[in-house]
């Protein structure tokens, strides 16, 4: 197995998305085409529900492992400007819609959505309720951070229709938080889970990552005891991506403090292993949910669905993305907001859709995705797409049905369990635009 992690731990995409964003055929994308893409594919999709994701940017300190798009500030007065931006944004979608959209599932991302304070949020949320219908078997969640994450916070959000929260508890050794400038206080995670459940909430999550600076096997022992206490319904184990280029903030630390290779591959099996000895079971790409979750029947059902928010149990093919540096998929073309606030407020203030860059998506590629979608969700991969492949990439398939990763299933293939693990490789090989050569500053490692 050491060989085969030495490999395939190669910089891959995490495949949220297909094409990936650094192949998006950016010159050619033509805001008014989206725009009428995006209102033929509302009306196909319409009666199906829509998904809303809401980038909310502010932290009041640097996460310094963190690759989301912050802003970081103590002056919470940014809140109600920032909130009157995206009502603004979101006024621009409907206007174009001409109709009210029937909503499925909302997710508050960030940043640190719970920057903002429990009335803000309310504020937010039945703004935009007000000016949809909601679909019977919606889902809305958010991310929390257990230190900020308060009663009120928690409240607010499951009166307006949240049932799921997720929060980010990354490691509880102190070195490791001390590391990456995130102390939260066991007493704090234990606070907010048994609040959630207490009001009312159906789901909790919580984020974990391997690979993080001076991880050691003791301490991922020591979070999964953590986890075993409270056992939250689904689990996100994620492969710390380090990209200093891309996030300053990660020079925080030496790449001599960072797990790497055979030693972050041990992490990772051991967190794993103690996952699926709780009864978690494992989800595609780094999630884990227990039994009785949806995320599990889905998944047995054929029902399973990933996009810009990772794995989902309700397949939605239009999603748009407020706030900024959001993005939208709306099943036909991509496009991504300005990733500063300050250039998103003004272009949304000035009533302009504050897009700056998409891609048009042409009919091979939408295929494409949809193979890459079948494997990431149902790990099942249909012949006809094998034998298309080149000669090159087909020798690699072959190679990795020689090594155990996939085997014969019927007329097509499956992939087996222990090629769960190198999942983003064999999806890799039918990325028209994945070139392993020049992806060394692009993705983060596979393994």
């Amino acid at each position: 197995m050491i060989d085969l992690v030495k490999k395939y731990d190669v910089p891959v995409p995490r495949y949220t998305s297909y094409p990936t964003v650094p192949a998006w055929d950016v010159n050619a994308f033509q805001l008014e085409e989206y725009k009428g893409r995006l209102k033929a594919s509302f009306q196909q999709t319409k009666e199906e529900g829509i998904s809303l994701y809401l980038h909310l940017p502010y932290c009041e300190s640097l996460c310094t492992y963190c690759g989301c798009n912050t802003r970081i500030t103590i002056n919470h007065k940014v809140e109600l400007p920032y909130i009157e931006s995206l009502l603004k944004e979101w006024k621009l979608y409907l206007d174009l819609f001409g109709e009210k959209p029937l909503v499925r599932e909302i997710h508050l991302g960030g940043g640190t959505p719970t920057f903002f304070s429990p009335e803000n949020l309310r504020y937010l949320m039945e703004s935009i309720l007000d000016t949809v219908d909601v679909h019977p078997d919606y889902q809305f969640s958010f991310e929390g951070h257990p230190n900020n994450t308060t009663y009120e916070h928690l409240v607010a959000l499951y009166e307006v229709g949240f049932t799921r929260v997720s929060y980010g508890v990354q490691d509880v050794d102190f070195k490791v938080q001390k590391a990456i400038n995130r102390l939260q206080p066991l007493e704090n995670i234990e606070k907010v889970t048994k609040a959630a459940r207490e009001i009312g909430y159906t789901s909790v999550n919580f984020d974990l990552i391997y690979g993080l600076p001076f991880q050691t096997i003791y301490g991922i022992k020591q979070t999964m005891d953590v986890v075993k206490t409270f056992m939250p319904d689904r689990i996100a184990f994620y492969s710390y991506a380090h990209v200093p280029w891309v996030k300053p903030g990660q020079r925080a630390y030496s790449e001599e403090n960072i797990p790497q290779g055979e030693e972050k591959h041990k992490l990772n099996m051991l967190g794993q292993a103690l996952l699926l000895d709780m009864g978690y079971q494992a989800i595609g790409m780094d999630h884990f949910a227990l039994p009785e979750d949806p995320l599990c029947q889905a998944r047995s059902k054929g029902r399973l669905h990933r996009n810009f928010m990772g794995y989902t149990e309700s397949r939605t093919n239009f999603m748009i993305g407020l706030g900024v540096s959001s993005i939208s998929d709306i099943g036909v073309a991509y496009a991504q907001n300005v990733k500063s606030v300050e250039g998103y407020r003004a272009k949304v203030e000035a009533g302009e859709f504050p897009m700056f860059k998409g891609h048009l998506m042409t009919v091979p590629e939408m295929e494409a995705k949809q193979l890459i979608l079948d494997i990431a969700c149902s790990a099942r991969i249909q012949m006809r797409n094998v034998l298309e492949l080149n000669s090159e990439k087909y020798t690699a398939f072959n190679q990795m049905a020689d090594e155990g990763l996939i085997e014969r299933f019927c007329l097509n293939y499956q992939v087996t369990k222990k090629g769960m693990m190198f999942l983003r490789n064999i999806c890799a090989l039918f990325d028209d635009y994945y070139e392993p050569q020049s992806g060394n500053k692009l993705f983060s490692q596979a393994v």
